[in-house]
């Protein structure tokens, strides 16, 4: 798990629940397996640009709602060694 996949995995996390959405409701509107979004959600992978289009049109919100979880942190911390 890298740094930059849990936070973002929490991140995600967090606006579906805060939506009322199950991983598997999240899946059914992407169509991304559920098995995926759990894999991102755990932080072990992160998403293509393509899946963040398809997370922001599911939770209504911009691809930078997202993305802004990095906005917040050393980027520098994030990369791998």
């Amino acid at each position: 798990m890298s740094p930059a996949g849990a936070l973002f995995g929490e991140h995600l996390r967090e606006l579906r629940t805060k939506r009322g959405f199950t991983q598997v409701e999240l899946a059914e509107m992407t169509g991304i397996p559920q098995n995926h979004i759990s894999t991102i959600e755990r932080g072990a992978k992160l998403p293509t640009l393509g899946t963040l289009i398809r997370f922001a049109a599911a939770l209504e919100c911009r691809v930078s709602t997202l993305v802004r979880v990095f906005d917040k942190e050393d980027l520098g911390s994030l990369l791998p060694k």
